[in-house]
C-alpha cells in the first residue's frame, strides 16, 4: 500500500469498485428471502422461519451499509468538485478540506465494516478469547517484554470496553513474566485480536545492559477462541489431574495449601497448570478452560487443513514460529512484517493504541479474501 495521499485515494477508489460488485447478490438473495417469508406455510417450521428471519435482518443491515458507504462516496465527490470551484478562496478551501478529512475517516471505517459483512462469517469472530504470552529468546529481557505486551493488550481491551481476567501467570525475578494467560471477554474480541498470534521481536537497551547496547529479544503470543463445554467432549478418563503447593518469586506471599492444579490431556499430551487462585476448584476450572480452548483450536486447524494454502495466501499461517512484528525502541518504530506496514509511534503503541495496526491487518485480510470470492 502506498503511503502517499494520491496512492491512498487510488486504492480507495479501486476498493469501491470491488465492493460494489458484491451488492447485486445480496439484493437478489434479499428478494428471494422476502418471497419465502411471504409464504405463510414457512411458519409451519418455526426453526426454518427463524433462520430465514435472521438472515433477512442481516442482509438488510448489509445493504444499509452499502447505502451508507455510497452516500459517503457521493459526498466526497461533491467536496472534490467544490475544491475546483473555490480553488482561489483560501477560507472556503480550508473548510472543504476539513470536511474531507472527516469524510475519509468515516469512509475507512465503513469500508472495513462492509468488507467484514460481505465475507462469510467466521464462527470464532464473536467468541471471547484466551491470550497466552510467553517469554522467548532473550532471558530476563524477553520476560520483561512479555510483561509489556500483556499491559499493551490489557489497555487496548479496556479501551474497547472488554473485560480482562487473569487465568495463570509465572512472574520473573525482575518483574516480567515467563508466562501470562488472560481471558478477554467482549464483543468481537477474537475478530480483532486473531492477527496478534506469532513471534513478537523487541529491539531495545535492556535495563541490565551497562554499556547501552541494543539487544534483540522475543516473546510469543497465542490467541485462542474461548471454547465452551458444548464445543467438544473431554472424557474424564483422558485427564490426569494433579495438585501441588503453589509457589512464587522470593518475597511474595504464597499459598500454604495444595491449591495449584496441573491438568494433562493424555491423548494429546497438552499440559495446563494454574496456580493464581487460592482455591483448588477455581484453579481447576481455569485450567480446564485453557485446555478446552487449546483443544478447540487444534481441532479447527485439523478440520481446515485442506484449506491451508488459501489461508496462507491471506495474512499468514498464524504459526507461532513466524516473526510477525518488530518493536524498535531506539527508532520509536513498530513494523508488522506480514504486511510490511510501519508506524512511528511505538511509545503510544505499547500503551494500547494498537487499533490502526489491527485495522490495517484486517483490511489486507479482507481484501485477499474478497479477491478469492470474486
Amino acid at each position: 500500500m502506498g503511503t502517499s495521499r494520491s496512492g491512498i485515494e487510488t486504492e480507495n477508489t479501486q476498493a469501491v469498485v470491488d465492493l460494489c460488485t458484491h451488492k447485486p447478490r445480496f439484493e437478489t438473495r434479499l428478494i428471494e428471502l422476502e418471497r419465502q417469508l411471504g409464504d405463510a406455510s414457512i411458519f409451519a417450521n418455526p426453526q426454518k422461519a427463524s433462520e430465514l428471519g435472521r438472515e433477512h435482518a442481516r442482509l438488510k443491515a448489509v445493504l444499509q451499509r452499502f447505502a451508507n458507504y455510497q452516500e459517503i462516496q457521493s459526498r466526497i465527490a461533491e467536496n472534490e468538485a467544490l475544491k475546483s470551484e473555490h480553488k482561489h478562496e483560501a477560507e472556503m478551501l480550508e473548510m472543504i478540506e476539513a470536511d474531507l478529512v472527516d469524510l475519509r475517516r468515516k469512509q475507512q471505517s465503513l469500508e472495513l465494516d462492509l468488507k467484514a459483512a460481505i465475507l462469510p462469517a467466521d464462527p470464532n469472530d464473536s467468541r471471547n478469547t484466551i491470550l497466552e504470552i510467553r517469554a522467548g529468546a532473550g532471558g530476563e529481557e524477553a520476560a520483561l517484554f512479555a510483561g509489556v505486551l500483556c499491559r499493551m493488550y490489557t489497555r487496548y481491551a479496556e479501551a474497547q470496553g472488554w473485560k480482562v481476567e487473569s487465568i495463570a501467570s509465572n512472574p520473573s525475578a525482575l518483574g516480567g513474566y515467563k508466562e501470562m494467560i488472560v481471558s478477554i471477554q467482549g464483543r468481537d474480541v477474537y475478530r480483532h485480536l486473531r492477527y496478534e498470534s506469532g513471534v513478537h521481536r523487541v529491539q531495545r537497551v535492556p535495563l541490565t545492559e551497562a554499556s547501552g547496547r541494543v539487544h534483540t529479544s522475543t516473546s510469543t503470543v497465542a490467541v485462542l477462541p474461548d471454547a465452551e463445554e458444548v464445543d467438544l467432549e473431554i472424557k474424564p478418563e483422558d485427564l490426569d489431574i494433579t495438585v501441588c503447593r503453589a509457589s512464587g518469586p522470593g518475597g511474595q506471599g504464597v499459598n500454604t495449601t495444595d491449591s495449584a492444579v496441573q491438568v494433562t490431556h493424555k491423548p494429546t499430551g497438552l499440559i495446563v497448570r494454574c496456580a493464581d487462585e487460592r482455591s483448588q476448584l477455581k484453579n481447576k476450572a481455569k485450567a480446564m478452560r485453557v485446555l478446552r480452548s487449546r483443544l478447540l483450536t487444534a481441532k479447527q486447524e485439523e478440520e481446515t487443513a485442506k484449506y491451508t494454502q488459501t489461508r496462507r495466501s491471506q495474512i499468514g499461517t498464524g504459526d507461532r514460529s513466524e516473526r510477525v512484528r518488530t518493536y524498535n525502541f531506539p527508532q520509536n518504530r513498530v513494523t508488522d512484517h506480514r504486511i510490511n506496514h510501519t508506524l512511528h509511534n511505538l511509545s503510544e503503541f505499547i500503551e494500547g493504541k494498537i487499533e490502526p495496526m489491527i485495522a490495517e491487518l484486517m483490511t489486507r485480510d479482507y481484501e485477499k479474501r474478497l479477491a478469492i470470492l470474486t
